[in-house]
C-alpha cells in the first residue's frame, strides 16, 4: 500500500504539464460547449448564470484501486458582478486521494461552480482543501431534475462531470485545488497571482477570447 500511494503522489505533477496553456484554455471552451449540449445536465445548463466563477478542467485523470488518486490541470474564469462580464482565466490544478472500495479508472471533464463569495475568495489563496476550507456537493445530474432542491445546494462549490470509462467511489471532498504558477507565468508573459488575474485584471491574452466567449454565450 505504501509503495502505491508513493506511484500516485508521484504521477501528480504530470497532470499538470499534460496540456500547454492555450490547448488548455482551447479544451476549456470546447468542454464548456459540452457541458450546455449533454441532455443529462439540464440543472447546470440551467443554474450556470447564478456561479460566481467556473473552474474547468477539460481532462481530470483517476484511478483507483482499494484507494483512489486523481489530479488534473484546470482554468478558473470569474465573473465581474458590476460589469456581467467573464475575465480572463487563471490556471489551477486540482489533486486529491480518497480511500473506499475502488476500482477501475476514468478520464472525465469536470467544471466546478463557484457559488459563494467566500468560494470565489478561497480561490485568491495558493491552496485550499474541498470540503474542508470550502464546501463542496455533487451537482444534480440527470434529464429532469430542474427541480432539485437538495440542501447540498447550498455548497461553496458544486461538481459536475462527463465521464468515459468505469469507475466507483468518486468524489472531489478532500480534494486539493492549488495555483498553478507557472502556467499562469507563462501564459501573461510575466509572474502573476489570481488576484491580478481575477481581481485587479492587470493582465490579459488575446487568446482566452473562444473561452470567454462560450462561458458568456452559457450564461445569457
Amino acid at each position: 500500500m505504501t509503495a502505491l500511494l508513493f506511484t500516485c503522489l508521484c504521477w501528480t505533477p504530470a497532470w499538470a504539464d499534460s496540456l500547454d496553456q492555450q490547448q488548455l484554455v482551447e479544451k476549456a471552451s470546447h468542454t464548456v460547449s459540452s457541458f450546455m449540449e449533454d441532455p443529462n445536465l439540464t440543472w447546470f445548463q440551467d443554474h450556470v448564470k447564478e456561479a460566481k466563477a467556473l473552474l474547468i478542467i477539460p481532462q481530470q485523470l483517476k484511478a483507483a484501486f482499494f484507494f483512489g488518486a486523481d489530479g488534473g490541470s484546470g482554468v478558473l474564469v470569474a465573473n465581474d458582478a458590476k460589469t456581467g462580464e467573464w475575465g480572463e482565466p487563471a490556471f489551477y490544478v486540482l489533486g486529491g486521494l480518497s480511500f473506499g472500495f475502488q476500482f477501475g479508472g476514468e478520464a472525465s471533464e469536470v467544471i466546478i461552480l463557484a457559488m459563494t463569495q467566500g468560494a470565489v475568495e478561497k480561490l485568491y489563496s495558493s491552496s485550499f482543501k474541498l470540503g474542508g476550507d470550502a464546501s463542496i456537493a455533487a451537482g444534480p445530474y440527470g434529464a429532469g431534475v430542474e427541480g432539485a432542491t437538495s440542501a447540498n445546494l447550498n455548497a461553496d462549490f458544486l461538481s459536475f462531470s462527463r465521464s468515459k470509462g468505469a469507475y466507483a467511489g468518486v468524489s472531489l471532498e478532500g480534494s486539493i485545488i492549488y495555483t498553478d504558477d507557472d502556467s499562469n507565468q507563462a501564459y501573461y508573459g510575466k509572474k502573476v497571482r489570481p488576484v491580478d488575474i481575477l481581481v485587479t485584471k492587470s493582465v490579459k491574452n488575446e487568446h482566452s477570447a473562444g473561452l470567454r466567449q462560450a462561458i458568456t454565450t452559457a450564461t445569457k
